[in-house]
Parts: C-alpha cells; structure tokens; sequence
C-alpha cells in the first residue's frame, strides 16, 4: 500500500509539471527576451551560464525556498496567505508578478482535478511556487522530490525559450539540462531545509531584463 501511494504521488507530480499541463508556462522567458534582445546572450554557453545564475542565486532560488515554506505550512491558512502575499511583494517587475500569479491561478484550477481541501486555503493570484508546494505536500509528494521537479520544470522552460529566440540549439538545450542536472539535485537539498531568512538573489542583469522587457516593442514572450 505504502508503495502505491509513492506512485500516486509520483505520476500526480510527473503531471502537474509536464509541459503538456495547462499552466501556460512556455509564453513566459522572465526576462531572457529581452537580455537576448540586448545582447547579453547569443550563444549556448551564455545561455546556460545565465540560467545556472537564476537557479544558484536568482528567481528560481527563491522560488524553491517559498515552494518549501509552503509545502511545510499548507494547512495554515493564515500563513499560506502570508507566505502569498510575501511572494507577490518579492516580484522584481509587473511582468514578473503576472507571471507568477497568473501561473499559479492555472495551476491551481488545472490541479484541482485531484480534489483536496488544500484549494479552499490557496486564494486568488497565489504565485505559482506557493502553490505547488501546498498543493504537492497535501496530496503526499516528497518535498525534495517537489523542489527537483519545479526547478528542473523551470530550467526547462528557459532552455526551450533559449531555442526559440535562437540561442542555443535542441542538442545545445539538452546537454544544457545535463550540465545542470547535478546543480538542480543540490539545490533542491539546499532548499528543503531553507528557511525564509535564505531569501535572496543577486542577479541584477537579470531582473532589469524583467524590467526591459515591459517596454520592448517587438516579442515573442509574455514576459
């Protein structure tokens, strides 16, 4: 029985962040449009120095920290929706902030579809780490396995940006992913004994990119 349980847990977290679940997250690059745009990235190396720096010391790392608290306190109301509002208030650009909520409003109605009481807890434009980490801690999956999942989720839809603005190649993206594969192990460990004090980024490049991109005139990406 114990055994069955980790499947079920497994296959709902392999669903929940496949590309193919409807969270609309391949219109987002966070900024890398226009950091390519600019010319701060032309090619696979860049690309992958860039996306290491988001996950080490940028958005996806306080992403995976707010996903742990929220994993650990899902059935607090009161600090789910405190952690809600630190996680909106820690969105660098306007961008950044419908990016996060809107993919956190689809995720949260595209998972419903396994029914628990955790969605009565998650309010309107709950950013989307804070809710898959509620949610994914209500229905049983690890948290390490959960932080592994999201991160390697996000670094994915940055590679497969990076493709699409012409930076890197398919085979680049994959050996991308490879190269990281030992960087989302660790800060994936890193992160589930985070705490809220860990909270912090030091990518400037990056989070100016966000910015840029509000007044870029020609783009693919919704951000």
């Amino acid at each position: 029985m114990a055994q069955t349980g980790r499947v079920d847990a497994l296959l709902r977290l392999l669903a929940w962040m496949s590309p193919a679940f409807p969270v609309g997250a391949f219109s987002y690059s966070g900024g890398l449009e226009s950091a390519v745009n600019d010319q701060r990235l032309s090619t696979a190396l860049d690309l992958r120095n860039w996306i290491s720096l988001l996950l080490q010391r940028g958005t996806l790392w306080n992403d995976a920290v707010l996903l742990a608290q929220a994993w650990r306190c899902h059935e607090d109301r009161d600090k789910l929706t405190e952690l809600t509002q630190l996680a909106q208030a820690l969105a660098g650009s306007a961008e950044r902030y419908r990016e996060t909520v809107l993919l956190g409003d689809a995720f949260t109605d595209a998972a419903s579809a396994w029914p628990h009481d955790v969605f009565q807890r998650l309010v309107k434009s709950t950013p989307y780490p804070v809710a898959v980490g509620a949610v994914a801690s209500a229905h049983g999956v690890a948290l390490e396995d959960t932080l592994a999942a999201y991160l390697h989720s996000g670094l994915s839809q940055l590679v497969s940006a990076g493709i699409r603005l012409g930076v890197a190649g398919q085979k680049d993206g994959v050996a991308i992913l490879a190269y990281l594969e030992s960087d989302i192990a660790s800060v994936a460990q890193r992160a589930a004994v985070s705490t809220l004090d860990d909270l912090g980024s030091a990518t400037i490049l990056a989070d100016t990119a966000s910015m840029r991109h509000e007044v870029q005139e020609t783009r693919l990406f919704r951000s």
